[in-house]
């Protein structure tokens, strides 16, 4: 991933909190991909599809379904971190044959998605740089050049730059001078390294060398540097963006790799047959 340049990003209108009359925060609603999860285990159940069958393509459950393929990504995976399908090497994503039972609602709460807490940090950290633009110290402003220095060392191992990753921006949210929008950010970092599932796509992503790319933080920083906000804000967007676009393209990847490697599955089968 080093040196590649991204393309600018563009993002949709926030999702805004339910509150009820008294100002209470109103429990949110599952999530599209666990709901999706919800009803491929319920359609597993039933026998829609068997166990030992393999799964259809991911564009027909899309299509099935009536979501996004990255929806059906996440459901998909979901259910592969709590057992209900496995992935067979070359071959697709299969329903396994244990029984399922009681586990069926375990299966489905893995908290929220990287697409998800990618999309609020969007919002939440752009503005934020915006207003670190006119607070941000020296002192600050060294410490995201430090991190930057750690994220450019090809030297220095993934857990350290992932670490540098958060100080950054975390640094980035202290210096608006508001401990509310430190925390919101620090919040979202959290449930990024806690959520099972952000932490399943995060984990698969990274291991195929999708890492914080140096550049795009040295432009946040800079930007920063010179006390512009609406600079900070477009680097932020743009980086935070990028982030969301490197794990659509990592996940279609995985699903097209399945998919080229049945097509060959098939070619070879039919060579044989053919020389009969």
């Amino acid at each position: 991933m080093g040196g590649v340049k991204r393309k600018p990003w563009k993002f949709g209108a926030p999702k805004l909190t339910r509150f009820d009359v008294t100002g209470e925060s109103v429990e949110a609603p599952r999530k599209l991909y666990q709901r999706i999860a919800a009803r491929l285990a319920a359609d597993i159940e039933k026998g829609v599809f068997a166990a030992g069958a393999r799964m259809p393509a991911e564009r027909d459950l899309a299509e099935i379904y009536e979501v996004s393929r990255p929806t059906i990504r996440e459901a998909m995976i979901a259910l592969e971190i709590r057992g209900w399908v496995e992935a067979r090497h070359g071959s697709g994503l299969y329903v396994t044959n244990r029984e399922h039972g009681s586990s069926k609602e375990e299966a489905l709460e893995l908290d929220v998605g990287p697409f998800d807490v990618t999309e609020a940090r969007v919002l939440f950290e752009g503005e934020a740089a915006a207003l670190a633009a006119h607070a941000i110290t020296d002192q600050q402003i060294a410490e995201l050049e430090e991190a930057i220095r750690v994220l450019a060392d090809p030297s220095v191992g993934r857990p350290e730059k992932l670490k540098a990753d958060r100080h950054f921006h975390v640094t980035v949210a202290a210096a608006t001078g508001n401990a509310a929008i430190r925390s919101v950010v620090e919040f979202l970092w959290n449930m990024r390294n806690n959520s099972p599932l952000c932490v399943e796509i995060f984990e698969r992503a990274e291991k195929r060398g999708i890492d914080p790319l140096a550049e795009e933080h040295r432009a946040i920083a800079e930007a920063l540097k010179a006390r512009d906000a609406a600079a900070a804000r477009t680097a932020m967007q743009s980086h935070l963006g990028g982030v969301v676009r490197d794990l659509l393209e990592f996940t279609e990847s995985q699903v097209l790799a399945r998919a080229q490697s049945e097509i060959e599955a098939h070619r070879v089968k039919l060579k044989k047959r053919l020389s009969l």
